[in-house]
């Protein structure tokens, strides 16, 4: 099936194709690993609506991605309750061990490192994020295990 069915078949979920538009953005994203122009303008034809709709709608949310990213994600909450437990420092480990800056990739195209806004784990901070599965109460020293343990997945 291709992705403009698969689109097309969420949308018959919908009163109304542009309702799709979040699953439609999600889908391609899982095709293709991030949102290129012609992905963007691939879900527009898909549900009938305008490139720029479309990239309007997407580059509104934080989950979806505009160039390639790493295999692998390493997101760190820097939001209140996490900067009050050491974020930025948990943060600034990743930076050194990975020498990236949060919104980049290793040179391998292994890892992307960002910093997010709240991953929603207040009672456990500080989260980290790796490839979407939540690690609590990470300190700067888990940073070297934790990038041991993912570059051997």
């Amino acid at each position: 099936m291709s992705l403009a069915d698969e689109i097309q078949k969420v949308a018959r979920r919908y009163p109304e194709s542009k309702s799709a538009i979040l699953p439609a953005l999600r889908l391609a994203q899982e095709e293709y690993g991030w949102l290129s122009r012609e992905a963007i303008e691939e879900v527009g034809e898909a549900l009938d609506l305008t490139p720029a709709y479309c990239m309007s709608v997407a580059s509104f949310y934080d989950l979806f991605n505009f160039e390639p990213i790493g295999r692998h994600t390493i997101e760190v909450c820097t939001n209140v309750c996490c900067g009050l437990v050491n974020a930025q420092a948990v943060l600034e480990s990743f930076e050194r061990e990975l020498d990236i800056a949060p919104g980049e990739t290793t040179a391998d195209g292994e890892i992307t490192l960002r910093a997010v806004e709240c991953l929603g784990g207040c009672s456990t901070p500080t989260i980290v994020a790796i490839d979407q599965r939540y690690r609590q109460s990470v300190t700067p020293e888990d940073v070297p295990a934790i990038l041991e343990e993912l570059r051997n997945v």
